[in-house]
């Protein structure tokens, strides 16, 4: 009888699994394919990997700006394939040696809510039994398909796939402009692709300030990058050499396409249908002060949870909270308002909290103020001053929100993190001082003038 079986092996599960030691927990994990999930495996670390490979041939290609001549540069792809490989491969055996050390026990199969726990069938179709107090589900997500372009894994791909090509396309399609497509957009331009980004909204990264959104796409132009807003495509037309994208009265012809439209939790056949666990459109509904279902003893986290963000960094709070919970019954909510985004294109936009129209929907009375990072000496030195500060705050109240567009914002948002969770008032956010020459003088600068006390 474990305390705890958790199903899924990615950022909800293996911090779930991870944070029972405190408690002196026995845990089970199951896990199909590797620890690590989506985000370790075929997510969020392999696309980083492959943005800094961009990133250093940017720079590269720019040295003779500084001074520094450096000719011919250019992508070994498969050199650089093979990095993102070590870089993957070095983290998995990391969180496999830490959850030996943890204790865990890392049964291979998939696992299936039953009565009294949980049933694992392993690969040679064999059924385990494990007795459970308790279990978690965190089987995540996968990339959502849409009509007329069905994953082939060679010409139309998902995110997934896309890691994984072993040389540059030389013309591409993305559909969709949230964070994954934005971020493939990036990469690729940088590169020297020739790339064609659609979005069916009104801007790129849909939800995030309007302001991001037009800083984020003009530099994706510079970039070389087709950016076409308020466009749905039509079915693909799928050749043995390439494929054409009809969009309106025009279409374009590529050699790749990915659909990186957002992602479907992966619940279908884990037994939910025989729990009073509520599941809408594949959502599982969950207290969120607690992660419990509607079933007792079964709690949910991560990507398959209703209403919140499918977030690696969400999933491990979610994974802390479930595991509080059912270790002690004492609460660790996980505070949704300040969970940071960060998209890590070339530049990176990063927010936390509200934005002003989030901020007005719900009703309060918002001052807003931004800064630009053309003033701002250490944007300058980096050649980097595409970029803003935008703060929101609450008439004679708190910060509500913020969103920073620029080098390195994805790391100085946390600033605003906190700011926005401990509910800071602008004067005491502006108390704060910020080394000179920082990128992070340019939120130094917006608190002041937040404050009513600008200094440039």
């Amino acid at each position: 009888m474990f305390d705890v079986v958790i199903i899924g092996g990615g950022p909800g599960g293996y911090a779930a699994a991870l944070y029972a030691h405190n408690f002196n927990l026995s845990v089970a994990l199951v896990e199909k394919d590797r620890v690590g999930g989506t985000c370790l495996l075929r997510g969020c670390i392999p696309a980083k990997t492959w943005l800094k490979t961009a990133e250093v041939f940017t720079t590269v290609q720019k040295a003779a700006e500084y001074g520094v001549q450096a000719s011919n540069a250019s992508i070994d792809w498969n050199a650089a394939l093979e990095r993102k490989n070590r870089v993957v491969e070095g983290l998995v055996k990391g969180l496999g040696g830490l959850l030996r050390a943890r204790k865990v026990d890392v049964i291979d199969g998939f696992g299936r809510l039953a009565a009294g726990g949980v049933d694992v069938t392993s690969g040679d179709g064999s059924v385990r039994r494990l007795e459970a107090r308790n279990v978690i589900i965190a089987t995540g997500s996968q990339p959502r398909a849409i009509p007329g372009y069905g994953f082939d894994g060679n010409r139309v791909v998902s995110s997934r796939e896309a890691l994984d090509w072993t040389e540059r396309p030389q013309r591409v399609a993305i559909i969709g402009a949230g964070a994954i497509g934005c971020e493939f957009a990036s990469l690729l331009g940088d590169a020297g692709s020739e790339v064609h980004l659609f979005e069916m909204l009104d801007q790129v990264v849909p939800g995030v300030e309007p302001e991001a959104a037009k800083a984020l796409t003009r530099e994706l132009k510079k970039k070389g990058v087709n950016v076409r807003t308020g466009v749905t495509v039509a079915p693909a037309e799928v050749h043995p050499d390439r494929v054409i994208v009809p969009f309106g009265d025009d279409s374009v012809e590529v050699d790749k396409v990915l659909v990186a439209v957002g992602r479907a939790p992966v619940t279908e056949d884990i037994g939910l249908e025989t729990t009073n666990v509520t599941v809408e459109r594949g959502f599982v509904h969950v207290d969120r002060a607690t992660m419990l279902t509607d079933e007792p003893g079964i709690y949910a986290v991560g990507d398959i949870v209703a209403g919140t963000p499918q977030l690696a960094h969400a999933g491990f709070a979610e994974g802390i909270a479930a595991v509080t919970h059912l270790a002690t019954g004492e609460l660790a909510p996980v505070d949704y308002r300040a969970i940071p985004l960060v998209v890590y294109t070339h530049p990176e936009v990063a927010s936390v909290g509200l934005t002003e129209a989030a901020a007005r929907e719900a009703g309060y009375g918002v001052e807003v103020h931004d800064h630009g990072m053309r003033g701002v000496g250490r944007a300058i030195i980096q050649g980097e001053v595409g970029g803003l500060v935008k703060i929101v705050n609450q008439v004679d109240g708190p910060i509500l929100g913020a969103t920073v567009v620029g080098p390195g914002a994805g790391e100085i948002i946390h600033e605003l993190m906190y700011s926005v969770a401990w509910e800071a008032l602008p004067a005491e956010a502006a108390a704060f001082i910020h080394a000179h020459p920082t990128v992070s003088e340019a939120i130094g600068e917006t608190l002041l003038t937040a404050a009513g006390r600008s200094l440039h």
